[in-house]
């Protein structure tokens, strides 16, 4: 049998020991998940299958639900930006759909650059807070990398900092960017991460900063993170810098796993992308936004509108978000049976994409996927 480390989360529900493919586990808000039954026993759930890829890789995801009995309807809706009072905004009934279901799945949505609508992805965050960005990274046997023993959880605070988008030309050819830090968000996503450590028998959370350059912004962070670890004694809390969690990772992630590390936006967007390199890059990483009245997860990768229609395109990533989704849910044993059909295929390496190292097409690997559900 496959086996995995697990990466528990932070739902409501224990770990059951029957369950060893739980590899990428909820991140569920403070609240405990409600959701939108129907009469006929199914969740609803907002859908947004994004741009390039995303419509493919979505689908995948559907058709292995279908497979799975997964009690979930989904409602796909878009958030194609349109003009609102002289404002870019998503729509209102994307917006209406994930306050109603309060969860949601996310295909990647293409950012311009240096140009054009702020960025979907950003403006997502913010329209719903969703504090925390989660996103695990745990090596998958079967699938060979340079490293063997990854198994780290980032937690990214995702509603300021360099990101907060508060940005103006003071003169010709002098830009000035704003990094905002508040207190009481540093304080809300330290934390969740102690929380998530905790109930996920994680014994460290880090503190990943540039305090020693930013002394008032990343300093304000770090307070906050010292004053929330006296909350949790049985949680072991110390600090590294960026750079040098950095260097230390790439040479070696094994002291850096089973552990939590927690850091501003910017620094948790550069750290985890490096982080799943590790493991096989972004087509093999799940990712949860977080928020206490919605959470959206989704696939963090780009929208590669280069193989776009063509079937080639890897929807893991997509999946296993979809599965940490499940988990938020209360919805375990469908994750299981669908994790351990996901990750065994990859295992075996027959029906794989190409990025994966095989030939497979994305209809081949998923139906690959699906012949291990049926048989589960």
């Amino acid at each position: 049998m496959l086996h995995l480390r697990s990466i528990a989360g932070v739902a409501q529900g224990a770990v059951k020991a029957s369950q060893p493919f739980r590899t990428y586990a909820s991140a569920a808000p403070t609240a405990a998940f409600a959701g939108n039954k129907g009469s006929n026993g199914k969740y609803t759930v907002t859908l947004i299958p994004g741009d390039g890829i995303g419509p493919e890789i979505s689908e995948s995801v559907k058709n292995i639900y279908a497979a799975a009995n997964v009690p979930i309807q989904w409602e796909e809706v878009s958030v194609e930006p349109v003009l609102k009072g002289g404002k870019t905004v998503i729509p209102d009934a994307a917006i209406q759909s994930v306050k109603k279901n309060t969860v949601a799945l996310k295909g990647p949505l293409a950012t311009p650059i240096g140009k054009g609508h702020v960025s979907l992805n950003l403006t997502l965050r913010r329209t719903f807070n969703l504090f925390a960005n989660v996103r695990p990274c745990a090596s998958i046997q079967g699938f060979k990398t340079p490293y063997d023993d990854v198994n780290t959880v980032l937690i990214r605070e995702n509603t300021e900092g360099e990101y907060s988008g508060i940005e103006h030309e003071v003169i010709d050819g002098v830009v000035q960017s704003i990094k905002l830090i508040t207190w009481d968000a540093s304080e809300r996503v330290a934390r969740y991460a102690f929380h998530y450590a905790q109930s996920s028998g994680r014994k460290r959370v880090t503190a990943v900063h540039k305090a020693n350059i930013m002394k008032m912004s990343d300093g304000m962070f770090l307070s906050a993170c010292r004053q929330v670890s006296k909350d949790f004694p049985d949680i072991t809390y110390d600090e590294d810098l960026l750079d040098r969690v950095c260097l230390q990772v790439v040479q070696n992630p094994q002291p850096y796993s089973n552990r939590v590390m927690v850091m501003p936006n910017l620094y948790g967007d550069i750290l985890s992308d490096m982080c799943a390199g590790l493991i096989g890059g972004l087509g093999l990483t799940p990712s949860g936004n977080i928020g206490r009245d919605a959470s959206i997860f989704e696939a963090v990768h780009g929208s590669a509108p280069d193989i776009a229609g063509k079937g080639l395109a890897n929807p893991t990533a997509l999946l296993l978000s979809s599965l940490m989704m499940l988990r938020h849910m209360n919805l375990y044993e469908h994750a299981a049976k669908i994790e351990k059909a996901a990750l065994t295929t990859i295992a075996e390496g027959r029906n794989i994409t190409g990025d994966l190292g095989g030939k497979a097409s994305t209809k081949e690997y998923t139906d690959a996927i699906i012949q291990k559900v049926l048989k589960a």
